[in-house]
């Protein structure tokens, strides 16, 4: 699995971030998920190798500007560089009414079909070799977080366990191997109880806007990446006073206290500087978030690239 940062601004874009957008690229193929669409993403991706034709699904945290503005423009795209295939988008309510009321004023007319699936209802949404899950997130408008683990990991059967059922070598045993439930003998058996799994599911928990990182407790369980956003540093956050964001030592507690073993922070107020020297900086949120945290900190940049192999290992991809 891979992360790749294509805006990382909170509200507005700067110089060197544009807003809010996540490709996670599947760990074989060319599959990617959107994860946001603040205006300018399809910029954005035209500095990548991501395709619009390989595109699996949107998911849009929540109803503001700077998450979802450039949707249009990328659906749009799409549809002019000869998209056919449809497109999952996993939203508010408010997104597809938004939407809609779009296409009609500007007479916009896709060849592709949209499936709108509501993230106020919670839903979980597979693909084939991924499931997301949905979880609720405090936040001045319905904001939601968003979990992604591997689905089909490799496995072996258990050969043993499978000759103590009694189940003879046959079309069975390659049912269960490809994952199915199977009916043996008036019972019901589930396929991962008869396989040994050659390494964890991998699992990365992307969360929109949140003033409360306690409430992904759940989310996050087996998880092995956090990304939440750190609009600001404390001190900061006590000025702007209550707006429903979260601050860099707020989610490093939590991480901290989850035993999450990677956290990325991203989503930094535009009056953060790049430079260490400058006040603020980045460097601030760095530092606060340290103070309280022991795992793998990263603050996300625009095009920074991360991975997640096989093992659990995180680790951020060297640029070329």
């Amino acid at each position: 699995m891979n992360l790749l940062f294509l805006g990382t601004s909170a509200g507005v874009p700067t110089k060197t971030r544009n807003v809010s957008g996540v490709a996670l690229r599947e760990s074989k193929g060319k599959g990617w998920y959107l994860i946001d669409c603040g205006e300018g993403t399809q910029h954005q991706v035209l500095h990548t190798k991501l395709s619009f034709h390989s595109l699996k699904a949107i998911f849009i945290t929540h109803v503001h500007g700077d998450h979802c503005y450039g949707l249009p423009g990328i659906l749009a795209s799409a549809g002019m560089g000869g998209r056919k295939a449809p497109l999952t988008i996993v939203a508010p309510a408010g997104i597809k009414a938004w939407l809609e009321a779009t296409c009609e004023a500007t007479q916009l007319s896709l060849p592709f079909a949209l499936e709108f699936i509501d993230s106020d209802e919670l839903p979980s949404v597979e693909f084939q070799s991924m499931a997301i899950t949905t979880h609720r997130l405090s936040h001045r408008a319905p904001s939601y977080a968003y979990g992604f683990t591997e689905r089909k990991v490799e496995a072996a059967l258990d050969v043993d366990k499978l000759a103590q059922k009694g189940i003879q070598r046959g079309p069975l045993w390659g049912q269960l191997k490809q994952g199915f439930d199977v009916e043996f003998e008036g019972e019901r058996l589930k396929s991962h109880d008869y396989l040994i799994f050659k390494h964890k599911p991998r699992k990365v928990v992307i969360a929109g806007d949140n003033d409360q990182p306690d409430l992904l407790m759940d989310a996050c369980a087996g998880a092995q990446v956090l990304v939440h956003e750190a609009t600001y540093t404390e001190e900061m956050a006590q000025k702007a006073g209550d707006v429903g964001h979260s601050y860099a030592k707020l989610v490093a507690a939590f991480a901290e206290t989850e035993q999450l073993p990677n956290l990325v922070l991203t989503h930094f107020s535009p009056r953060y500087q790049l430079s260490p020297h400058a006040s603020p900086s980045i460097e601030d949120i760095r530092k606060e978030a340290q103070s309280v945290y022991s795992g793998s900190l990263y603050l996300a940049r625009d095009f920074g690239e991360y991975t997640l192999d096989k093992s659990g290992h995180f680790s951020e991809v060297a640029g070329e």
